[in-house]
């Protein structure tokens, strides 16, 4: 599960509307506006590329032509996804719960993004929404494992307890994917010659490669709930896959910064 840092596009400009404009063409106009002024797809992973954009860009036009703020889409992104975890550590592992808890989280995930598509559309973000933004998604990651070690206490779905050591190695491995994701670019901006480097050209095959760091892989892996012990593997599969991207990131990361400090020296 992976946050990526704020980019703050130009903001779009809107095509003129007639005066007397009906709601449905002024969403066109809004999602128009938002199609030429999205975030760079690179490095971004299927589902937050194919799927939560697109349809964060189409309910965000429809959110800014009733009024909704960027702010107040934050905190019902929070209240989908906190919902989603209550859910959970309160029932007993079932399909039923399991698509609930996915529903609400891929909600709640579509809303994360419509906070920034808002606040494109009125001209840009502001820093106490951006801190709204991260202090959210900073509980989010840690509340989301906690809540599923306590329903694997709850209901086990093995005998064994060592299956509670892997939400717990999981929150350590997020919460650093998170720092190292929100840190990176604010040491990149210190070093003067960080913008001389040109980024490598993408392979097209990245963005599915990357997908078990998605977080909308997260939000749905919670169908498997209906067979507990498939959704313990699922997630334990997850949770390799993370740390391996992990330890790739941090060697990256430091051959970058090394260079940079060499090259400020």
């Amino acid at each position: 599960m992976a946050v990526s840092p704020t980019f703050t596009p130009t903001p779009p400009t809107p095509e003129p509307v007639p005066e007397h404009a009906t709601l449905l063409a002024w969403y066109r106009v809004h999602r128009e506006a938002l199609s030429r002024a999205q975030k760079p797809s690179r490095g971004t992973p299927a589902y937050s590329r194919l799927v939560n954009r697109p349809v964060a860009r189409r309910v965000a036009a429809a959110a800014h032509v009733v009024g909704l703020s960027p702010n107040a889409a934050t905190v019902f992104g929070a209240l989908l996804t906190g919902t989603a975890l209550a859910l959970l550590v309160v029932n007993e592992p079932s399909l039923e719960l399991g698509l609930s808890v996915s529903a609400l989280l891929a909600l709640g995930y579509v809303m994360d993004s419509v906070d920034g598509q808002l606040a494109r559309l009125r001209g840009g973000g502001s820093v106490s929404g951006e801190w709204l933004d991260h202090t959210l998604d900073c509980v989010k990651t840690c509340a989301f494992h906690l809540a599923v070690l306590v329903s694997l206490f709850r209901f086990p779905p093995v005998e064994s307890e060592a299956a509670l050591v892997l939400p717990m190695v999981f929150l350590v491995v997020d919460m650093t994917t998170y720092f190292g994701i929100i840190l990176v670019p604010y040491l990149r901006r210190r070093a003067p010659l960080a913008a001389a480097a040109e980024p490598r050209r993408e392979h097209p095959l990245r963005t599915w490669l990357v997908l078990p760091n998605d977080y909308g892989t997260f939000c749905w892996v919670f169908v498997l709930l209906a067979w507990p012990q498939v959704f313990l593997g699922g997630y334990a599969a997850l949770l390799a896959a993370n740390a391996a991207f992990l330890l790739l990131a941090c060697a990256k990361w430091w051959r970058e910064l090394r260079l940079l400090d060499v090259l400020g020296a």
